[in-house]
């Protein structure tokens, strides 16, 4: 849907009403700034972009500014943020809002004007009469993270607009390592770009070069090379983990937690649960699952077992041990993936 939402701005095709929602700020902020770009052909005219603080500044003078002329302009956007009368919280409120006047602009709104009411809350009170007639007649946008397809297809839209091409293999990476928290994908892929050059193609080998690997994006590569019994490329792995001073306590924990989502993902699935019901058990999130269920298939649930209790003794005897961690951990990889 905001990827739809998105490629409609791009075209010039913008509504005199938007509502903004939700907990993931960079959705809200790429939207608003995608309006104020096209809105007002990329021009910094601070005299057709107003901002206003909601907790702060009555609506009816929102509304004001929304009926009055652009300044040579065809466009102007009057961004209103913190609406928190959209919501169900319960605060002292220190400005009293007109909000009648805002029901009527909404069904009758200035089309020179693009009003962005934000409203960066987990949840809006669609109770209300007012979050009704809203949601009716506004493009609306919902800002939570994407799920795998979406993230992936808007990855694959910032390449092909600044003239880059990335495989289905560098694609993957990328998301295998960042998630779907658009604002890190923004960070990594701006990194990408700044050592292309148009026409690159961003392969898996560029990806591992640039790509910044989480602690978690590590662990499940370092439990990926455990299952396909990779000793070398585990333990490189291992070994970058220390250089970055991460405790072994924490990594063998780690790594017994995923095995944990192994095992369970298995069991789940052969009870018949699919894998969006199997994220919603585990709560976790559906990539997860994915990965987890694809490594699954390298073992028996008896095995799984096995590797699980032997996790666990090590974690006690790294935690209960006066010896050298490291080397205990290292001793693992070498007896589990040489047998």
């Amino acid at each position: 849907m905001v990827l739809q939402i998105w490629k409609d701005i791009r075209k010039n095709k913008l509504a005199p009403l938007y509502v903004l929602y939700g907990k993931e700020r960079y959705l809200i902020d790429e939207t608003k700034r995608l309006i104020i770009k096209h809105a007002l052909n990329g021009q910094d005219n601070e005299f057709n972009l107003s901002s206003y603080d909601l907790e702060e500044t009555p609506v009816e003078q929102v509304i004001d500014d929304c009926i009055t002329v652009p300044f040579f302009s065809d466009k102007k956007v009057v961004i209103a943020d913190r609406a928190y009368f959209l919501t169900s919280e319960k605060r002292k409120e220190t400005i009293e809002h007109n909000l009648h006047a805002l029901e009527s602009y909404i069904n009758e709104p200035v089309p020179s004007s693009i009003l962005v009411l934000i409203a960066p809350y987990e949840k809006l009170d669609e109770r209300k009469k007012l979050t009704k007639l809203l949601l009716k007649n506004t493009v609306s946008i919902e800002a939570k993270p994407l799920t795998e397809r979406d993230a992936k297809k808007w990855i694959r839209e910032q390449f092909d607009e600044e003239g880059f091409e990335i495989t289905d293999r560098g694609l993957d990476l990328i998301f295998h390592y960042v998630g779907a928290n658009l604002a890190s994908l923004n960070n990594e892929i701006e990194k990408i770009l700044l050592y292309g050059e148009k026409g690159d193609l961003i392969d898996e080998q560029t990806v591992e070069l640039l790509v910044a690997k989480s602690f978690e994006s590590n662990i499940f590569s370092l439990v990926d090379k455990v299952v396909h019994k990779r000793l070398d490329e585990a333990l490189e792995i291992y070994y970058q983990l220390l250089k970055q001073n991460e405790d072994p306590i924490q990594i063998a924990a780690a790594i017994g937690s995923q095995f944990r989502v192994i095992y369970q993902s298995k069991v789940l699935s052969k009870r018949g649960y699919g894998q969006k019901a199997i994220s919603g058990q585990l709560k976790i999130h559906p990539y997860r699952v994915k990965l987890a269920l694809e490594q699954g298939r390298s073992f028996s649930f008896n095995q799984l077992m096995e590797i699980m209790n032997s996790l666990a003794e090590m974690d006690y005897q790294l935690k209960t041990s006066f010896g050298n961690k490291e080397r205990l951990l290292e001793l693992f990889f070498f007896k589990f993936l040489q047998t």
